[in-house]
């Protein structure tokens, strides 16, 4: 099990979830926790991940495993 706090200031959750940039394309993307810690992305927990929105004109990728549930809160 990988255990990350969040990226957000003053969170004290472990992180589910990896957010990374796009700049190129105005993409946000946002998957499964990563299997390590990547320069230029930002770790997040359940409500963070599920929270997030992006710059007007920028489009949100979430990228999910099928058959895992959904923490439910």
């Amino acid at each position: 099990m990988i255990n990350r706090p969040c990226s957000r200031v003053a969170c004290t959750r472990d992180a589910v979830a990896t957010l990374t940039y796009v700049y190129a394309d105005s993409m946000a993307v946002i998957g499964p926790l990563s299997i390590s810690h990547e320069p230029h992305s930002y770790d997040l927990c359940a409500q963070h991940s599920e929270r997030l929105s992006a710059p007007q004109g920028w489009q949100i990728m979430r990228h999910v495993v099928l058959g895992e549930v959904g923490s439910g809160t």
